[in-house]
């Protein structure tokens, strides 16, 4: 069952769904904590430095992973014995002070992956710590009063998104950097994280890094806030984070994050080696399969959280890079002098494209990924790999700078995250609106050997724009692997919308061929740029 449904997360295996390529490892915090503790006679306005002032500090002791012990009992229980546990609404934090923001928890799931989670207030910070008293246990049979604090499996917040009578899920945290917001008539898909770490694999074969929220602090709100804020602290081996998360909303619901990340020095590192990739602005999403990839079988059309990969570039340049499902890992980066923007989008809206009155794929959001300041040159990086079901994610994307930070050094960084239904970033001009693989009608004895087909359909203002007579040409190159056979661009008669029909052929079937499209009418670019990879 996707894990929308479900009333409780299981903290121990992330907000996503089933456990994958980002999960499989747990990076825990320092046990130790320097708690920022201010006495009601002491409060002070509690910013990003107050908890950059607690990375720093951790960022120069040496890094241990902490124990994830928890209680037997606690640890025996099964995955369906946690959907049983269910936080008390009369216990939700901020409710009974009427304000536009409230709060509850998720319980330690049986790993014991837990975050310390502090309130602050006019009059000052405080912990909250774990009280077995605001869960509902259900039908399970334990004793919670003997536990202690076990910290708690994440926050949950609610604000009235859909209705001015009824608060809805807002936003989601939990540890190893996960977080995921909604806009209005939205419903979960993909997921954000603070921080990836060599997420394609480091130098000398070293694997992905998973640093963790660790503790979070939660401003409360005043009666008329129309944003919530949290701080978050993260801690690995090869680095420490101090978070601001500033949310609004809305149709499209934005996170404003603001960090600053301390890479540790060798002296505290748990791992001696270098970081060959940092991952900002991380983005993980489930493709399982579409138009460009059918699956026999299925009833349903197309399965996805995403359905492609949409960059725009300081050049002026966009992007759009449909996902797959591969058979084995796939890595392809997008180098560039500057970055605009960057999202795993889900542009396909339609019910009768998904055909899944449970999952509701055509509500899931795209997340648009916005700079804040100049980012400089980099890449987007973009891994897929191979899944058997809709409950694995398989998909991540971020944005790695091309100078890192050196060990010791510190990085501030900052972007804007916005959680978008039907009304989503586009390019100015035109865009691809489907791209279906295959051929159609051919005649008896036709030699398709190693030839590849797409049809790619585009729509936009700049090709609306369009006299019914205009020339429009479909430009279409291949790299060294690929030949393109046949480019043409032509209306669509049943539509009105431009069509490109691009047939290639494969040199060598064991290396891949990359393509890049788009749609020209008198030397002006009128569309995006489409990229795909044949894979061997």
């Amino acid at each position: 069952m996707p894990a929308f449904f479900l009333p409780f997360f299981d903290a121990s295996v992330g907000l996503k769904r089933g456990a994958h390529f980002l999960q499989r490892a747990r990076i825990a915090a320092c046990a130790s904590l320097a708690v920022l503790t201010l006495a009601a006679g002491q409060a002070h306005a509690f910013d990003l430095d107050d908890v950059a002032a607690i990375a720093r500090q951790r960022s120069q002791a040496p890094w241990r992973e902490a124990s994830h012990a928890v209680p037997t009992e606690l640890a025996k229980m099964e995955y369906d014995d946690y959907r049983d546990i269910r936080f008390n609404a009369a216990s939700t934090l901020w409710r009974a002070d009427k304000l536009p923001f409230e709060a509850n928890f998720f319980h330690v799931g049986r790993h014991g992956d837990s975050v310390r989670i502090h309130e602050i207030t006019t009059s000052g910070v405080k912990r909250l710590p774990y009280d077995p008293a605001t869960f509902n246990f259900g039908k399970n049979k334990l004793s919670p009063e003997t536990w202690g604090d076990l910290g708690h499996g994440g926050v949950r917040f609610f604000s009235n998104l859909n209705s001015p009578t009824y608060k809805d899920e807002l936003v989601v945290f939990t540890g190893a950097t996960y977080f995921r917001a909604l806009g209005s008539g939205q419903r979960y898909g993909l997921s954000a994280r603070g921080l990836a770490v060599d997420t394609a694999g480091g130098a000398g074969g070293a694997k992905e890094e998973f640093p963790r929220f660790t503790d979070f602090w939660l401003q409360k709100p005043m009666a008329d806030s129309k944003q919530l804020t949290v701080f978050a602290v993260m801690d690995s081996e090869r680095m420490t984070g101090a978070y601001r998360f500033d949310i609004q909303p809305g149709e499209q619901t934005t996170t404003n994050v603001q960090a600053r990340i301390f890479m540790r020095p060798a002296a505290t590192s748990g791992n001696s080696a270098p970081v060959t990739s940092l991952g900002i602005a991380p983005l993980t999403s489930m493709f399982f399969f579409g138009e460009n990839q059918p699956r026999p079988g299925d009833f349903r059309p197309e399965v996805h959280d995403s359905d492609g990969l949409m960059m725009a570039t300081g050049e002026g340049e966009w992007l759009w890079r449909p996902l797959q499902n591969p058979s084995s890992p796939l890595v392809t980066s997008f180098a560039m002098k500057s970055l605009k923007g960057f999202g795993l989008m889900q542009r396909d809206r339609t019910f009768a494209n998904y055909e899944d009155t449970e999952a509701r794929y055509e509500m899931r959001p795209s997340a648009w990924v916005t700079p804040v300041g100049d980012w400089g040159a980099g890449r987007v990086e973009l891994l897929q790999f191979a899944t058997p079901d809709e409950t694995h994610d398989n998909v991540a994307a971020y944005w790695v700078p091309e100078k890192l930070p050196a060990p010791g050094q510190s990085l501030d960084i900052a972007w804007q995250i916005s959680w978008q239904g039907k009304n989503q970033q586009l390019p100015p001009n035109g865009w691809v609106t489907q791209s279906r693989r295959g051929f159609g009608y051919a005649k008896a004895g036709t030699d398709l050997k190693d030839q590849v087909q797409y049809v790619i359909d585009f729509a936009g203002p700049a090709l609306d724009a369009l006299p019914e007579d205009a020339k429009v040409e479909a430009i279409s190159t291949a790299n060294a692997n690929g030949r393109v056979l046949e480019s043409l661009a032509y209306k669509n008669p049943a539509t009105g919308a431009w069509r490109m029909t691009l047939r290639v052929q494969r040199l060598n079937a064991a290396q891949p061929v990359e393509l890049r499209a788009f749609l020209k009418h008198d030397n002006h670019t009128v569309s995006e740029t489409w990229t795909n990879l044949i894979t061997p």
